[in-house]
C-alpha cells in the first residue's frame, strides 16, 4: 500500500479535496493523509462541494505536517506554491511532486460565485487525482 501526503498552506481546502479524491480513486491501494504548513480548519465550502460530488470529507481533520514526521511516505504532493516552498525535507525514498491549484477560499463575490469557484477548483483536483492514481 502506497502512502501519500497532500500538503497545502492551511490544510483546509485544496489538500482536503485532493485527500478525498486520492483515497476515493486509490481505494485500498493507498493510504492518504493531508496536512498544512499551518492549520486553518476545514473550509465549509470544501465540505459542501465535495459532498455534492459524493465524497464525504466531514470526518477529516486539519493537521500540521509535523504530526506526520514519523511516517515514511511514498509520495508528497504539494498543491500550492507556499507549501512547496515550506515543504520539510523527506527521506530520499519519498517522491515529492508539485501541482499548484488556485485557492478558492481567496475568492470573493456572492455565495453563488464562490460555489462556482470551489466547483472549478474541485473539478481540476478531481481530474489530477484520478490521473495520478492511474499512473502511480
Amino acid at each position: 500500500m502506497k502512502k501519500i501526503l497532500v500538503l497545502c498552506t492551511g490544510n483546509s481546502c485544496r489538500s482536503q479535496m485532493a485527500h478525498g479524491y486520492l483515497q476515493h480513486f486509490g481505494k485500498d491501494k493507498v493510504q492518504v493523509y493531508s496536512a498544512g504548513v499551518e492549520i486553518h480548519g476545514l473550509n465549509p465550502f470544501a465540505l459542501g462541494i465535495m459532498a455534492e460530488d459524493g465524497i464525504d470529507i466531514s470526518k477529516h481533520t486539519s493537521n500540521h505536517v509535523d504530526e506526520y514526521s514519523d511516517i515514511t511516505f511514498d509520495y508528497v504532493i504539494t498543491v500550492c506554491d507556499n507549501a512547496k516552498e515550506a515543504c520539510p525535507f523527506f527521506p530520499t525514498k519519498t517522491k515529492t511532486i508539485h501541482h499548484s491549484f488556485e485557492d478558492p477560499s481567496k475568492s470573493s463575490g456572492t455565495a453563488k460565485e464562490l460555489i462556482t469557484e470551489f466547483r472549478r477548483v474541485r473539478d481540476q483536483i478531481k481530474v489530477y487525482s484520478q490521473e495520478f492514481i492511474a499512473t502511480m
